[in-house]
């Protein structure tokens, strides 16, 4: 047996005590407190504990030492080796699932016709949210050059530091106008406006009702605040009323919806979702992300279209859709509320100013849209076309009057092959699979745009047949 290390002579041990083998591995180990062994050794020589109770104190000290001594390299390659394998493992899966989603390459602008890599000739483009044809406007790209060249590239800043430029109050000045509201907040995208919203405006004595099918934004943004959370089932009054009547308790009650769903191309029930909030001192909340610009008589959106403007409180919405297709959100309603975000908003807080060159192209679609409603009228006739041809033939599509028409599948891997075989033939469309949709209702989303012909409309309907008949979705 060896000698007991220095600080342990004169403690009397019942036992002769082998050095640990690992002390050799992290020979700098601490050693157990001089009284923690001899307690342990009075122990043992008791009979109350096993001889071997020094040496596991040892033992179990020296063993932290050798792997806290560990290189750290070594340890950090273990640790990358662990979550590639997690990592890969969760991708074989969304392999096996069909549901991986591939990214096309265009090579030209966006527009009705595109080019792709990889695809020989032009290709007509049926899934864009493009959906006044104004992402290549000749004026609108005129606009943006023209703010780019007086303003610059960027503002190296957020807005309240050294980041609001005259461009982009009137911009928000602009976008009040045209919604009929007393201001208006912009952001980089429409996501973070819903991010920032009910964190900024709910606290824990506010509730928040939201659609099961509301935008992921949406959903996410009120995660993020403290308020109570209801959720009523899609489209259903009954269950909202229920609900509203369950919030009663509390001190503000918003009700949130789309105003147009993405994924099903319906649309909320703007009339009595207002006339419930009015019953039940609720406010209404609308995200108009797929319906600013081209629904209601003027583009105004859902609340112009059923007639509500003057009963939603909020609207969020985009740029980066129908209005010029660049990027950039905002926010439109009370006065006291936009101020309230410009103090508290964290996306708006925290995120860079919108370009100029964006500012400029948005500023441009507006004025567009402002002067003639002759697109949007548009729209509505080249829709009908598509939805009834396709139904005519057999597919199921869902929504109603909207430019989103979903041609519903079912099978996630069905759906994608059937894109694919699309773009074979001159068009392209996308698959849509879970986690977007949910699982057992993929399916391939088409969008119809102002400056598509009918000729093109004509042509995405006879590809659509021929692939779903070699795919057997049709008979």
């Amino acid at each position: 047996s060896r000698q007991a290390p220095p600080a342990y002579r004169g403690v009397r041990l019942p036992c002769p005590v082998a050095e640990p083998f690992s002390l050799r591995l992290a020979a700098g180990a601490r050693p157990p407190p001089r009284d923690q062994v001899a307690a342990a050794v009075r122990k043992a020589g008791s009979g109350q504990a096993s001889s071997g109770e020094v040496g596991k104190m040892w033992a179990g000290r020296v063993l932290r030492a050798a792997l806290s001594g560990a290189p750290r390299g070594h340890r950090a390659q273990s640790a990358l080796a662990q979550l590639r394998g997690i990592l890969e493992e969760e991708l074989e899966g969304i392999h096996g699932a069909g549901t991986w989603k591939s990214e096309r390459v265009i090579t030209s602008r966006q527009g009705p016709r595109i080019h792709v890599d990889g695809v020989s000739g032009g290709i007509l483009n049926f899934c864009a949210n493009n959906y006044l044809g104004l992402s290549s406007h000749p004026e609108v790209i005129q606009a943006g050059l023209q703010a780019l060249e007086e303003f610059g590239a960027g503002l190296s800043s957020v807005r309240f530091i050294c980041g609001t430029q005259s461009i982009h109050k009137d911009l928000e000045a602009k976008i009040a106008r045209f919604h009929q509201r007393e201001d208006a907040i912009l952001y980089p995208s429409c996501f973070d406006a819903n991010a920032g919203l009910f964190e900024a405006l709910l606290t824990p004595e506010d509730a928040v009702l939201s659609d099961e099918l509301n935008h992921a934004s949406i959903i996410d943004g009120i995660r993020l605040c403290k308020a109570h959370k209801y959720r009523y089932r899609h489209l259903d009054m009954a269950d909202l009323e229920a609900k509203l009547q369950e919030a009663q308790k509390h001190r503000l009650r918003l009700v949130a919806t789309d105003g147009a769903f993405s994924m099903d191309g319906d649309i909320a029930p703007l009339q009595e979702i207002c006339r419930l909030a009015s019953q039940y001192g609720a406010l209404v909340f609308v995200d108009e992300c797929h319906a600013t610009g081209f629904l209601g008589a003027t583009g105004r959106g859902t609340d112009e279209l059923l007639g509500v403007m003057d009963q939603v409180t909020i609207i969020n919405s985009t740029l980066g859709k129908a209005l010029g297709g660049a990027s950039g959100g905002y926010t439109t309603g009370p006065g006291s509320l936009v101020s309230l975000l410009r103090q508290r908003a964290r996306p708006y807080l925290f995120s860079n100013s919108l370009p100029p060159a964006v500012v400029g192209c948005a500023s441009k679609a507006l004025d567009l849209l402002m002067e003639s409603n002759a697109v949007v009228q548009s729209m509505a006739a080249k829709t009908q076309r598509f939805r009834s041809k396709m139904e005519a033939a057999g597919f199921t599509i869902s929504g109603a009057n909207h430019p989103i028409c979903p041609v519903m599948l079912g099978d996630a891997r069905l759906a994608s092959c059937m894109a694919d075989d699309m773009l074979k033939r001159g068009i392209f469309v996308i698959g849509f699979s879970y986690p977007v949709v949910p699982k057992g209702k993929a399916r391939i989303r088409v969008q119809i745009s102002a400056v598509h012909s009918e000729e093109d409309v004509d042509r995405c309907v006879e590809a659509f047949v021929e692939v779903g008949r070699l795919h057997g979705a049709l008979p």
